[in-house]
């Protein structure tokens, strides 16, 4: 008796309770029981979505995009950089320390900035009239239409892509073309390989020291005309040039240190070494002319003789001559580097007709207002049927008239 009782309060047990799996069923039953409901609005709605999207994509311009590939010159160390480390300590390495601290470290950053400058912008709206084509009268607003019809960004393969939007297939390759050809015009006008700032660094140093020889050579000039040259014999006259030539090894290296401060610390090993040399150098003049190491740097024969005033013109004039003649080679040596580096950059493809449109994609935007409109379909339809269901539930009523009135601004 006690088992059957049991039995049969199991059976009890279970029947008074519903397994989860109805409740599941049921729950999906219902959903789709509100889709059915509203398949009018669940198919409509993305049906009118999808014919309105191709109505407008059908309105809107086809562009054309027209792409152009440069390879622009690679980081590399140049042939004057290792012919001037040959020249000895005469030069103390300033062509290459030159090459070093004015060399460009990133050249795709660099084009890139040159490729989207003011100055290739206003060339191209001169160029193709694109104030007109665009119907802009300021040229600022011109300039950033052409911004933003225009894509330049480096590859990880270090390859610089343009490419140019445009409703005409054919301007489009040629705006992109006109790119590259901007771009080859303004790097034969500012100094942007290694070589062409070593050039520019080099001329400015020659044109100085150029002055200070014509200066000194006519102050020679004065005093011989007035005084006279003192005899030398050959002796005095090497000591003169060993003494002018040391002179120059030393503004030479203070150049060079000069230069490496501005990219390297005191404790650098470099810059350590560099200022031994040049201190070496100064105890060498100041052996030379028999004078400290500190007042024997610069210092002039000048005494009342005016045949010994001469000789400081003179040794002035040799200092000069051998300085200029050390920036001289390597200006020269700048210079020959410039013109293998003339044709730097490589245009890999140049831009052609585009054949295709590359927007709008007419077909992806009428999936997608499709697909969005579906969803606020879906949206719609359990919205509305909780509105009914509320509207049918006295209580639920009036809380849903209440939150109408809070939404009337009514006090």
């Amino acid at each position: 008796m006690p088992e059957q009782a049991d039995i049969g309060h199991s059976k009890d047990t279970s029947g008074a309770q519903s397994p989860p799996v109805d409740e599941d069923e049921i729950s999906l039953l219902d959903l789709l029981i509100v889709l059915a409901k509203h398949k009018r609005l669940v198919l409509g709605m993305p049906l009118a979505a999808g014919i309105l999207a191709a109505v407008i994509s059908l309105l809107l311009p086809s562009i054309y995009t027209g792409t152009a590939k440069i390879l622009p010159p690679q980081q590399s160390a140049s042939a004057a950089s290792a012919l001037l480390n040959q020249l000895g300590g005469a030069l103390g390495g300033l062509g290459g320390l030159a090459g070093g601290a004015l060399g460009v470290r990133n050249p795709n950053d660099l084009y890139i900035g040159m490729l989207k400058s003011r100055t290739v912008a206003d060339n191209l709206i001169a160029r193709f009239d694109l104030n007109k084509i665009y119907k802009q009268e300021l040229q600022s607003t011109t300039r950033t239409e052409l911004q933003n019809s225009t894509s330049i960004a480096a590859g990880r393969d270090g390859i610089i892509a343009i490419e140019v939007d445009d409703k005409d297939p054919k301007r489009a390759a040629e705006l992109a073309n006109a790119y590259v050809e901007e771009l080859m015009k303004l790097t034969k006008v500012l100094a942007v390989t290694e070589a062409s700032q070593r050039r520019l660094f080099f001329e400015r140093q020659l044109l100085q020291a150029k002055d200070s020889l014509t200066s000194a050579e006519i102050s020679a000039r004065q005093g011989l005309q007035k005084g006279g040259l003192a005899q030398v014999d050959a002796q005095g006259r090497s000591m003169i040039e060993v003494t002018a030539r040391l002179r120059a090894q030393i503004s030479a290296k203070e150049v060079q240190l000069g230069s490496m401060r501005t990219f390297a610390a005191e404790g650098n090993p470099e810059l350590q070494r560099t200022q031994q040399e040049m201190e070496a150098l100064r105890r060498e003049l100041a052996r030379v002319e028999g004078a400290s190491p500190v007042s024997a740097v610069g210092k002039r024969d000048v005494s009342g003789s005016s045949g010994l005033d001469n000789l400081g013109r003179l040794r002035d004039v040799k200092y000069y001559e051998f300085l200029y003649e050390l920036l001289a080679k390597q200006y020269e040596l700048a210079k020959i580097d410039e013109a293998k580096d003339a044709t730097v950059i490589q245009v890999m493809d140049q831009a052609i007709e585009p054949d295709r449109r590359s927007r709008p994609k007419r077909t992806l935007i009428v999936l997608l207002s499709a697909f969005t409109a579906f969803f606020f379909g879906i949206l719609s339809a359990f919205i509305l049927e909780t509105i009914s269901k509320t509207a049918n539930d006295p209580q639920q009523a009036e809380r849903l008239r209440s939150v109408r009135t809070y939404l009337a601004w009514r006090r």
